[in-house]
């Protein structure tokens, strides 16, 4: 079957495509009680939506939020909360081009292969249009979980990443991508927009942290914190690798360079370091939790590129319209919002065996 929800407790489906009358989420499992209102999650939209620069897609959506049930008197209910937003910008005829062929690197071959029938307008489903309703989904999850501050930051762009040392929190909102280094975001204007003109694209590597989790959230064995946050990362469009903590860097140290060597605090345990992203056996320690996500290049490229048609003959591909040059770069807010739905999501699986 096609699986469109997420989650056990707290949990959200998804529905719609790119260039269909609308796309929207129905999250179920919310506490009643909690504050929540369409101003609670525009923000978090308007922070992803397209058209804001000349390094993203200019597609041009308001993204606007409607709250159609789950929600009373500015509480929530305890029953499912619908979202909606109305598609408004779609272009269908720029896709007339791949109807009858396959963007390699897309999932174009992968649908017809399984379904025998794709809807081409923007990639129908496997479109990153979705994410839209994640991040509002997220911004849902937020309401669970207010003793938790998540920050996300794109750390690379096209093998250029940020210098640690110059890392500045405040920096992040001031620039186009997510930047937390000054000296990157300008090198990366460039290094976009040579890419954007080239008809190219380029891939990203974004970073997560989510301060405040407290220790005993997560499961031993097949609801592991850090399986799930795997998992969701890697259910976003484009997302090609997922690191928890030092990731594969932690198969380059040894067993003591790795241990995160604790000491007796005021507060419980002190840390030395944090190499395994706050999250240990698959239960969170009460450290930073962190990932890293790897966004690969859009496959939606102006170049052309050698494919087949659906018939199986010879071709070449290039994809007209509106695109980002770098999907990392609005990807950072759903990767905020997914790790925002876990967190919400194993809250409350921890509350409900654990009290």
């Amino acid at each position: 079957m096609s699986w469109n929800t997420f989650g056990r407790i707290f949990r959200f489906t998804t529905w719609g495509e790119s260039h269909g009358p609308a796309i929207g989420a129905v999250v179920d499992g919310c506490p009643p009680g909690l504050t929540l209102s369409e101003d609670d999650i525009q923000p978090f939209l308007d922070a992803r939506k397209p058209g804001q620069n000349k390094f993203t897609t200019q597609r041009n959506e308001p993204d606007a939020v409607r709250i159609l049930s789950g929600v009373f008197e500015g509480r929530t209910t305890g029953t499912s909360i619908g979202l909606l937003i109305e598609n408004t910008d779609q272009r269908s005829k720029d896709y007339s081009e791949i109807a009858k062929s396959y963007r390699p690197g897309h999932a174009d071959y992968a649908y017809d292969a399984k379904y025998g029938l794709r809807d081409y307008r923007g990639g129908g489903r496997s479109s990153a249009r979705e994410t839209a309703m994640r991040v509002a989904a997220g911004a849902v999850a937020r309401q669970v979980i207010p003793e938790v501050s998540i920050l996300a930051y794109v750390a690379e762009i096209g093998g250029d990443a940020i210098d640690p040392g110059n890392f500045d929190a405040d920096e992040i909102a001031r620039n186009h991508f997510w930047c937390p280094d000054a000296a990157a975001a300008k090198r990366w204007e460039a290094l976009v927009d040579e890419a954007r003109k080239a008809g190219s694209s380029l891939g990203a590597v974004v970073e997560c942290v989510a301060t405040g989790v407290p220790a005993g959230w997560g499961a031993p064995i097949y609801a592991k914190l850090d399986a799930d946050l795997a998992a969701g990362m890697m259910s976003i469009n484009a997302v090609k690798g997922v690191e928890i903590g030092d990731g594969f860097g932690a198969a380059r140290l040894t067993g003591e360079e790795n241990a995160d060597a604790m000491s007796p605090g005021e507060d419980g345990p002190e840390f030395a370091a944090n190499h395994a992203g706050g999250i240990a056996g698959g239960i969170a320690t009460g450290q930073p939790v962190t990932c890293r996500v790897a966004f690969k290049p859009t496959s939606s490229i102006l170049t052309p590129v050698d494919s087949i048609t659906r018939e199986g003959e010879a071709t070449q591909v290039r994809t007209k319209g509106r695109h980002d040059p770098c999907v990392g770069i609005r990807g950072t807010p759903v990767v905020e919002a997914m790790m925002a739905l876990v967190l919400a999501d194993h809250k409350l699986l921890h509350r409900a065996q654990c009290g």
